[in-house]
């Protein structure tokens, strides 16, 4: 005999949350009763008022959607009690130890790294930043600590030498669907196992800032390289280089000696714009940004500026 339905709430805010919903109601038969998101905020220049990405999806599928602002406004929500389980993507805002209680299985967590590495806000970012050669996701059951609950399923992907944060996630988020629509079955069987995890293997990725973007020149041309996948699409990693006010959106650290100061620019060409780092290598810009422009190839950017080129000729760049 088949088992029945569960009855799903689900919390998320985020893009790759939106996603994530979607999934769910088009490839599960489980219905989502209840929808929990962040509250409006002001973003974009404007600071217009504007729906979670989660909020705006929902209300388009008909669902119902409630935005607590607080750990306290997420306790009162009395549905809560009536789930057989919430499931739980990039919502934003912690949920209350009793709130986790009133699901009859609980509460699902989708992460994206290999718990217990990078529990955290931001564990893409990090795990780039590492120079971490494999990361993953993680399906646990959240309980009051953060991203510390027994996992129930993960799944690994190769961090590829280009890879940015903007990749991985795509990557990610398929790989994350999968295994939670997985754990999805296992919990309408009834056959939902969990391992507890391994607290002394704990690392943390906090939330990524706009002054961490900030070029360092004194650090490695790798390092640096990292950075940039990291911070690529937010942030977006940034400079300023004598005349040159830029966001880096790609790069590549380059072999050789620079023999000059960290943070010269030593050549300017439609290969890309090579400037000194701190371990006596090069980083090749390739694709650029300046004030109030698009993101430009280094060829595309130099094409209307030919006195750059000419400057750092004439200031002894190869």
């Amino acid at each position: 005999m088949k088992e029945p339905a569960l009855r799903l709430g689900f919390a998320g805010s985020s893009d790759i949350a939106r996603d994530t919903l979607r999934h769910i109601l088009e490839s599960s038969p489980h219905p989502v009763e209840i929808v929990l998101t962040r509250p409006d905020r002001k973003a974009g220049r404007k600071l217009r008022t504007t729906a979670t990405p989660v909020r705006q999806f929902a209300e388009r599928r008909g669902l119902k959607v409630l935005q607590p602002a607080r750990g306290a406004e997420i306790a009162a929500i009395r549905e809560l009690s009536g789930l057989d389980l919430l499931v739980v993507v990039a919502y934003g805002l912690l949920i209350p130890a009793q709130s986790l209680r009133k699901p009859r299985l609980g509460c699902l967590n989708l992460h994206f790294s290999l718990l217990p590495r990078w529990r955290g806000a931001a564990p893409m970012q990090h795990a780039i930043l590492a120079g971490d050669q494999e990361t993953g996701v993680s399906v646990f059951q959240l309980d009051e600590g953060l991203d510390s609950g027994p996992i129930l399923r993960q799944a690994s992907r190769e961090i590829g030498a280009r890879e940015t944060t903007a990749t991985l996630e795509r990557g990610l988020a398929e790989l994350g669907r999968r295994c939670l629509l997985e754990m999805l079955q296992e919990a309408q069987a009834g056959r939902l196992r969990a391992c507890a995890q391994e607290e002394r293997l704990a690392t943390y990725a906090p939330r990524i800032t706009k002054r961490q973007a900030r070029i360092d020149w004194n650090c490695p041309a790798a390092e640096i390289a990292r950075q940039v996948r990291a911070f690529n699409p937010w942030p977006v990693a940034h400079t300023e280089l004598g005349p040159l006010r830029l966001r880096v959106w790609e790069a590549t650290a380059m072999p050789g000696p620079s023999n000059v100061a960290p943070g010269t620019v030593m050549r300017a060409a439609p290969c890309g714009i090579d400037v000194a780092a701190g371990d006596n290598r090069r980083l090749r810009l390739l694709t650029v940004q300046s004030p109030g422009g698009r993101p430009l190839s280094a060829a595309a950017f130099l094409n209307g500026r030919p006195e750059l080129r000419e400057r750092y000729r004439q200031n002894g760049g190869p």
